[in-house]
């Protein structure tokens, strides 16, 4: 049984390790966490990411991996690149498919997957954990600057 601590639960103060009792950086392995904060933005992407995994080797378009997953095409459109710069999939005529630029990034893909099947809240608190330098950039832009600077 999953029991909550007491306060709010929206989507702002929601912190999904203490719903485990553990966080990401307890449970999953430092290479692992590295790769998801480096390679993930969203659970969208790691979604992506696990469906052209299990589609390989087939290519898939965009059309198709938006229906599979009930998204947008456009979601779909803006999470496949940042997959391809990752170096994680690849891209021929507007069709994708999962193609890992080194045996190091296949293995951390099968044991992304492993994990997120048997601990998706750690996997899931990982990216949503890793900071985002747009927000962070926001966020400084409202600090109160002292006096010597």
């Amino acid at each position: 049984m999953v029991m909550r601590k007491k306060g709010k639960c929206g989507s702002k103060g929601l912190n999904l390790a203490s719903l485990s009792g553990k966080g990401a950086d307890d449970v999953l392995s430092t290479d692992l966490l590295a790769f998801i904060r480096s390679s993930l933005r969203s659970v969208w992407s790691l979604e992506l990411l696990l469906l052209l995994r299990r589609q390989a080797p087939r290519a898939m378009g965009v059309e198709e991996m938006a229906r599979e997953l009930r998204g947008t095409e456009t979601l779909v459109s803006k999470c496949a690149p940042q997959l391809e710069a990752a170096g994680l999939i690849a891209s021929e005529q507007g069709f994708y498919r999962f193609a890992p630029a080194s045996p190091a990034l296949q293995e951390l893909c099968a044991l992304l997957e492993i994990e997120y099947r048997e601990r998706p809240v750690a996997v899931v608190d990982a990216i949503v954990s890793t900071p985002n330098d747009r927000l962070t950039s926001f966020a400084d832009a409202f600090r109160f600057k002292e006096k010597d600077e």
